[in-house]
């Protein structure tokens, strides 16, 4: 098992996908997108940037709470 919080795409139809924030020990977190606004059938589906950046926020984030736990000290 990986001790590093991933950003992983998926992209099976050009010009929509999802990126999945992989954080070891939690659940995925998933960020539709979709870049013709046309097909865009649920509030959740972001354009490919806006989701990239959310993706990228949710990952920095846990990757901080991640590095703050390694270095808290076990208590004796």
């Amino acid at each position: 098992m990986s001790d590093r919080v991933r950003i992983i795409k998926h992209e099976v139809v050009p010009s929509r996908g999802r990126f999945e924030v992989k954080i070891p020990g939690q659940p995925s977190q998933f960020f539709y997108w979709d870049d013709l606004p046309s097909r865009r059938l649920s509030l959740r589906m972001l354009d490919r940037a806006t989701a990239m950046d959310r993706a990228r926020s949710v990952a920095r984030d846990a990757e901080e709470r991640l590095l703050q736990a390694r270095s808290v000290p076990a208590r004796q």
